[in-house]
């Protein structure tokens, strides 16, 4: 199979999994340049990649903008260079921080939900105990007592 090998939108939207209309918004950001034949966009090999790592970028959370970047770095040399890895490391830094700042948030609202859990079946206990001594059926206690 040759290294020249190039793909329609169709095909990389179905291997992807991703809307023709991303895979033209990606073209306009720049992240993606086809070549073009009349009206037809080329994607090459490299298209390829790119529109791989785009989606591997957007998995981890980087922005757009951010992956851009990191193309325009590579761009810049043959082979990428340090600035480029560097920046890639502050990047994923970043990131990092941001995934342990949201599970720090989760793990409080799930401290908060379960507290105000509890205050509830608590007070719900509290509220059925002072009914049962006043003789009052709440309505779970009617439906058991209409079905013996």
């Amino acid at each position: 199979m040759s290294e020249k090998r190039t793909f329609s939108i169709s095909e990389l939207s179905q291997e992807f999994d991703v809307t023709t209309r991303s895979i033209r918004f990606y073209e306009d950001q720049g992240l993606l340049k086809p070549t073009r034949r009349g009206q037809t966009r080329i994607f090459s090999t490299k298209d390829r990649v790119r529109l791989k790592l785009i989606l591997r970028g957007k998995r981890m959370g980087f922005s757009l903008a951010e992956t851009k970047e990191l193309f325009d770095l590579w761009d810049e040399t043959l082979t990428g260079n340090e600035k480029q890895l560097l920046k890639m490391l502050e990047i994923l830094e970043a990131r990092r921080e941001q995934l342990e700042q949201q599970k720090n948030d989760i793990a409080q609202a799930e401290m908060e939900m379960d507290t105000a859990e509890a205050r509830c079946r608590e007070a719900l206990a509290d509220l059925q105990k002072k009914k049962e001594k006043q003789g009052i059926a709440s309505p779970d206690t009617e439906e058991a007592v209409a079905s013996r």
